[in-house]
């Protein structure tokens, strides 16, 4: 081969390292892969798949009992359910091995549905125990700017709250972590319609910020209008995932599923 050749040839080679394969489509941002879970001999979570690109809100949805608390209780790697197989990835990191405190570490925030507001502790004192270790997300200032109410009661004992407010702080404490990925169950259980109103306004503060969130709620309605997909689960198998408009404008999907 002579120089001239052996030039063109380095040439295409260096094109080619540079320039990005059209096929290979990038990997989420957050993925599961045939996921099975277990409470004892019970099998619940039955090869649920699916991913979930960054910035993205998912309503994870289904009827009582389908298996929706228990997926993302599978993703936050709690000791319940137990997984058997398949795999968990966030931002290139596979999680599946790792427990719940170490999932934690990498950016995953479970916010579940009893908030787990620490009785005996100020406001205050729940966000900056929420920073204790390593690696922290969002100052104080930073959360109270966005939490004016939080800032106002940062005195008063969490669990005095009211169950808005304590959603509130549920949301903020999560951000107090390096998040990457928020896992909301049921935000709007228990709540008065008033109170649904300003949570709704939060978490679409939440999605303003860009930040890739689950969110597991009754109230399907109110969950579609926040995300940009939808995730409906049935006896823990994902029966359907597309935008969260096809739900809204197919009655008969929603009935099915949904019983709306």
């Amino acid at each position: 081969m002579n120089q001239l050749d052996q030039a063109k040839l380095a040439s295409a080679m260096e094109e080619q390292i540079m320039s990005p394969v059209e096929d290979q489509a990038a990997p989420a941002f957050f993925s599961v892969t045939d996921i099975h879970a277990y409470y004892g001999e019970s099998y619940i979570v039955q090869g649920v798949s699916f991913a979930v690109q960054e910035g993205e809100i998912i309503a994870l949805l289904g009827r009582n009992g389908a298996g929706k608390t228990s997926t993302l209780r599978t993703i936050a790697r709690t000791d319940t359910p137990e997984l058997q197989s398949g795999e968990i990835w966030l931002n290139g990191e596979a999680l599946h091995e790792r427990k719940a405190h170490e999932a934690a570490q990498s950016g995953i925030q479970l916010v579940p549905e009893d908030r787990r507001i620490i009785q005996g502790l100020t406001v205050e004192e729940n966000l900056i125990l929420a920073q204790v270790a390593e690696p922290i997300g969002w100052e104080l200032d930073r959360i109270y700017a966005h939490f004016p109410r939080l800032a106002e009661r940062r005195k008063q004992e969490g669990v005095t709250l009211s169950g808005g407010e304590q959603q509130m702080l549920a949301v903020a404490r999560a951000l107090a972590r390096d998040l990457k990925l928020l896992l909301l169950d049921e935000p709007y259980e228990g709540l008065a319609p008033t109170i649904v109103h300003e949570i709704e306004k939060i978490l679409m503060e939440v999605k303003e910020m860009g930040i890739t969130t689950i969110v597991v709620e009754q109230n399907a309605i109110a969950a579609l209008n926040l995300a940009d997909r939808a995730l409906i689960l049935d006896m823990g198998q994902i029966v359907f995932d597309g935008t969260a408009q096809e739900v809204l404008d197919d009655a008969d999907l929603r009935q099915q599923y949904l019983a709306i």
